[in-house]
Parts: structure tokens; sequence; C-alpha cells
């Protein structure tokens, strides 16, 4: 799954600045039914990341059964800390 993919899916536009904020909670909404509805890993952890950089994820615990996940889930949140300007 390409992000944008996902944006233009969920909001309308392929670039999250263009997203109108009045759309962002509904849209928010269709990304979680989806992400409970997933079985595929990759398009799980696709879905939560997108989740993440919308500050709605569900916790790593909840969000993946497979350990490996979890970890991958902390490297990515590892790596756009150090990449996101204060």
């Amino acid at each position: 799954m390409e992000m944008q993919d996902l944006l233009q899916r969920y909001f309308g536009t392929r670039d999250l600045a263009e997203v109108d904020p009045v759309a962002v909670p509904a849209g928010t909404d269709r990304i979680k039914v989806d992400f409970g509805l997933e079985r595929d890993r990759g398009r799980r952890f696709a879905l939560w990341t997108l989740l993440y950089m919308l500050d709605a994820a569900p916790d790593l615990d909840v969000a993946f059964e497979d350990p490996a996940d979890r970890e991958a889930a902390r490297n990515l949140m590892d790596l756009l800390a150090v990449a996101t300007p204060d």
C-alpha cells in the first residue's frame, strides 16, 4: 500500500497537507474500521502508520499480536521522531 493511495482513499487527496481539517475525524474513523477488519499484516501496518501520523493509532500491544510487528512499529516511531522537527 502506498501512503498516497491511502490518503486518496480516506481523504480525497494524495497530500496530507491538503486535507480539510473538518474531514479528518470522518476519515480517521473509516481508517480505524478498516484497520480492525484488515487481516493482511502489511496492509494492517500501513493503516496503523497512517493512524499514527494522525495521532489516532491504537497502542502497540492492542494493534499488533506479533512481537515483530510491534518492534517494526517502534522502529518507525523512532525514525519519525528523529525526522520530525520540534
